[in-house]
């Protein structure tokens, strides 16, 4: 049977400001990348957001971002290697000290917006982003976004890295994503037609027809969707019909 994990961004709320579905999207989902306060997120909201995870059985991650709320974590700022990492371990550890004391493991870590894309420009700023988390968890997991990521996590035999695709977005023929500026309802047929593909035959069509490459083991959902959750529960019904289980990744 064909095992596949569906992840969502959390936890991206922030004071009286609210982001996303999250406790209508999480009974939907095995893992959950949990924003750690610098693009989104504060201190309550990632608490909280780690106890619904935890009555759903889902698992724990770091959602990482630039210092910038304001643009949410979207717009680039000229780090260093060295600094991007110490981004990733001082949210990593906010994260971890909310899991510990709920008795909770964190299972693995996904960069946001602004800083996947660096990542994903830079081999050098994505080694030390690795390597940091290798320090502080050689069992956590690497959820590579794209294939200039992945690439890099093969230099490292020592880190797990999951390959993650995109059912509610539409890819380009070099396997990038066709990013929204803002999200519209998504037909239900589409994106589980995309989410069998995936699961199943580890491709996608293109925006322009071609069928192209996408071997993920975990899918991402965004949960600030109009109809995200809709999406989920064809998403399930489709797994079922299809034979497809759907769980978290294991190290």
């Amino acid at each position: 049977m064909v095992t596949i994990d569906i992840n969502c961004d959390m936890g991206e709320s922030f004071g009286n400001w609210t982001m996303g579905r999250d406790a209508e999207v999480m009974p939907y989902i095995t893992s959950a990348n949990i924003a750690g306060g610098y693009h989104a997120g504060d201190p309550h909201v990632l608490r909280e957001t780690v106890d619904l995870a935890n009555e759903h059985d889902v698992a724990l991650g770091i959602h990482p971002g630039f210092p910038d709320k304001i643009g949410f974590g979207r717009r680039q700022i000229d780090v260093t290697p060295q600094e991007v990492a110490d981004y990733v371990t001082y949210q990593l550890g906010a994260l971890i000290g909310f899991a510990k004391a709920t008795d909770l493991d964190v299972q693995h870590v996904k960069p946001h917006g602004a800083m996947y894309s660096l990542l994903s420009q830079s081999p050098e700023h994505a080694r030390a982003v690795m390597e940091a988390v290798l320090d502080v968890d050689p069992s956590l997991i690497y959820l590579a976004t794209d294939m200039h990521i992945y690439e890099v996590t093969e230099e490292y035999d020592e880190l797990t890295a999951v390959f993650e695709g995109y059912v509610d977005l539409r890819y380009n023929p070099d396997r990038s994503l066709i990013v929204e500026k803002q999200l519209t309802p998504k037909p239900t047929d589409e994106v589980t037609d995309r989410f069998v593909q995936i699961a199943t035959e580890g491709t996608v069509e293109a925006a322009n027809g071609d069928t192209i490459d996408v071997p993920a083991e975990s899918i991402c959902i965004h949960g600030d969707g109009p109809n995200a959750v809709e999406l989920l529960e064809a998403i399930h019904d489709a797994a079922d019909e299809h034979g497809i289980n759907i769980a978290a990744p294991s190290a």
